[in-house]
């Protein structure tokens, strides 16, 4: 039996709580490795929603569930989402959800940082949720972070405190405010402290242990790979490594581990924030296949942008991340068009390319070349099978994996865990 890594292919927001819940309830224990509670999963199970920013989807169904050394902590946040999902009758004790003792805090002085970057870009704004994500990174990088194992030792945090501080008060002149106070922070740490250590411990040992005996791991990721801080749309990306690679070292698994790499990709192509987008439709069409397909984020509620299949980008993240197989979602939001378009390739300078360029400028510059298909009429919502789709929708799914050289593992049809055509099990690899 295969582990499964899990990733979006596009700019993150296609649909990866649907699928990775589906496949946790066939997993022994569900890793997130990278990011913070700055992405959202939905999760449908019967007749209740869970909405998740942090925790891994497993926790809903009662599967092991760690959050690895890869991500960054907002121990408040994971308080009140623990506390929202225990409300709602979902059990989580030390049994079902371990947090890497290794893994960096987002502290109060991180999500001001981030308020109060962005509010000074102006019309520069990357387009961060202002949760602290990136300044946490940058922390961690800068080797002054305050870590989970930390809140065990109060008592001799007082000179990592005081570095940390000296770098933020530095930042924070500049913006006219006033210096950390380094007693508040320390106060505000005591007082969440029990809470996050109880769940903590060195979860490469226990993801070893749990590897050991033949269990089936999978590997959550966060976000997409075209926000990856090294392969995306830079800098309009995240502050961490969302391509697969990053399951390894975001939680204490050796490369080995990762299994069979799954693509979540979306039937049309949506990101929020800003930076480029080559097939954004600012008409009708693009307002139609947002309103069919709920484009809002699940953390926070922004609109999405929305625009037509673009394999050019999707064969990139499929190669950059060794992506096995795709999942294919909301295809039934394509129900009704008439004629469907994919992107095969951009105009630059009257240049033909077939790949995304690195430079920022370039990037929003390029012009997408597409291909027309017939659209169909009927409906593929809730479809189980390939006799359940319309022979236009099958030819449009084939004609994608042609394009992005990537086979297709799995098609979702609607929000329901079970309203899937299977193709390929990733476990069973």
């Amino acid at each position: 039996m295969a582990n499964v890594t899990v990733i979006g292919a596009q700019w993150g927001d296609e649909g990866k709580g649907k699928i990775v819940d589906w496949l946790a309830s066939r997993a022994d224990a569900v890793v997130r490795f990278q990011g913070g509670h700055n992405a959202g999963h939905t999760l449908v199970v019967g007749e209740t929603t869970y909405k998740l920013s942090l925790l891994p989807s497993g926790i809903v169904t009662g599967t092991l569930s760690i959050i690895g050394n890869g991500v960054v902590l907002d121990p408040w946040a994971l308080k009140a989402e623990i506390e929202k999902l225990e409300g709602q009758g979902v059990v989580i004790n030390d049994d079902n959800f371990a947090i890497a003792d290794n893994c960096p805090l987002i502290l109060p002085l991180h999500r001001d940082l981030d308020g109060l970057r962005e509010t000074a870009a102006g019309k520069g704004k990357i387009g961060t949720t202002g949760r602290g994500i990136g300044p946490a990174y940058e922390d961690k990088v800068g080797r002054r972070a305050i870590r989970v194992c930390d809140l065990a030792h109060l008592d001799q945090v007082d000179p990592q405190i005081e570095r940390l501080c000296a770098h933020h008060d530095a930042l924070r002149a500049g913006f006219d405010q006033p210096p950390v106070d380094r007693e508040g922070l320390k106060a505000e740490l005591a007082e969440i402290a029990d809470f996050v250590l109880q769940y903590a411990q060195p979860v490469w040992k226990r993801l070893k242990k749990v590897r050991k005996a033949g269990a089936r791991v999978l590997f959550e990721g966060a976000q997409g790979v075209l926000l990856d801080v090294d392969h995306g749309t830079y800098p309009f990306v995240t502050s961490s490594n969302t391509v697969s690679g990053s399951a390894s070292a975001g939680s204490g698994l050796g490369p080995s581990a990762t299994g069979f790499v799954l693509g979540i990709v979306k039937a049309y192509t949506t990101r929020v924030g800003s930076g480029p987008f080559p097939t954004e439709l600012d008409d009708e069409v693009g307002q139609r296949l947002g309103e069919r397909g709920h484009e809002f984020g699940t953390v926070t509620g922004r609109q999405r942008r929305v625009g037509w299949f673009d394999a050019v980008l999707v064969r990139q993240t499929c190669a950059i991340s060794g992506v096995t197989g795709i999942a294919l979602t909301k295809i039934d939001v394509l129900d009704g068009f008439e004629t469907v378009k994919i992107c095969t390739g951009y105009r630059l300078n009257g240049k033909v390319m077939d790949y995304l360029p690195s430079h920022a400028a370039s990037q929003a510059a390029v012009e997408p070349i597409y291909e027309e298909m017939p659209g169909w009429s009927e409906s593929t919502a809730g479809a189980k099978s390939w006799a359940d789709l319309p022979a236009a929708a099958i030819k449009y799914v084939q004609r994608i994996q042609e394009l992005i050289e990537t086979p297709v593992a799995l098609v979702s049809t609607s929000p329901e865990r079970d309203d899937t055509i299977l193709v390929r099990d990733p476990f069973e690899d």
